[in-house]
């Protein structure tokens, strides 16, 4: 079970992390450091940058913090799970959200897919990747998710590997227990790609192309709408608890039951 130590403050940087080696520290992360944190040199932090895992780093500076001295490892590098969320775009404050709640939930790819109803047709991939980092900040990841170009709907089905699970959220598919679906549907599938349509739900003929789909689990979220950025969470929950890491977790600690 990871130690995570919640009360230091930690920084994704840019660059190789191992002991000994020095990290310059950008302009607005020596604002945040010095004038928001308040903290100055001698004092400790943490870092990563998706690949070398997790640092403890001490700040150094004369006037403001300006770069780091990486000291000691204090977490291994992990992996993601292999988990796409796929979803159309949302207006700012709400894709703020569901950016941040998506990388919360473990998703490695989040990718934007464009639909006859989305709201939006324009995405701010910039601004989604500074809410991937930020989330992963703030909630002691250390595998940072890719945040994918905009396609057509189309193109996606396309595109991906047919042998991995889509799961196609569906507020017309008939309300049925979903852990079961999702049990029942994931033999065999390398993958799972987890797609959210707009807030004016699929056109019919999407729903059509959807459900011709090979491996694909059209999936009730329960009796009642909900927005986009609600059904995320319950949707990535809903896979992680059946067939992502959530679930690698729960079937070791019930071994470790029946061995003790």
């Amino acid at each position: 079970m990871p130690t995570f130590d919640f009360r230091a403050p930690r920084l994704f940087v840019d660059a190789p992390l191992g002991s000994g080696q020095t990290v310059a520290l950008e302009r607005e992360q020596s604002n945040y450091l010095g004038n928001v944190l308040r903290l100055s040199a001698g004092e400790t932090i943490l870092v990563f940058n998706g690949r070398d895992g997790e640092w403890q780093a001490a700040i150094a500076g004369r006037k403001r913090p300006d770069q780091l001295g990486i000291v000691a490892q204090t977490r291994p590098q992990d992996r993601l799970p292999d988990l796409t969320y796929a979803f159309a775009p949302l207006k700012h404050a709400r894709l703020d959200y569901m950016v941040q709640k998506a990388v919360e939930m473990g998703a490695s790819i989040l990718q934007p897919v464009l639909t006859r109803h989305t709201q939006v047709s324009r995405v701010n991939g910039e601004r989604m990747r500074a809410n991937v980092v930020e989330a992963a900040e703030q909630c002691g990841i250390l595998s940072l998710a890719e945040v994918a170009e905009p396609v057509p709907l189309e193109r996606f089905l396309a595109q991906r590997d047919p042998q991995r699970l889509l799961v196609f959220c569906d507020e017309a598919a008939e309300a049925t227990g979903p852990l079961q679906a999702l049990q029942a549907g994931a033999a065999g599938s390398p993958g799972t790609d987890v797609l959210i349509g707009p807030e004016g739900g699929f056109a019919e003929e999407e729903r059509d192309i959807l459900l011709r789909q090979p491996q694909i689990l059209r999936l009730s979220l329960g009796p009642r709408i909900l927005r986009a950025d609600t059904a995320a969470v319950a949707a990535l929950a809903l896979v992680q608890a059946t067939l992502g890491d959530w679930a690698r977790i729960t079937s070791t600690n019930h071994q470790q039951v029946k061995g003790a």
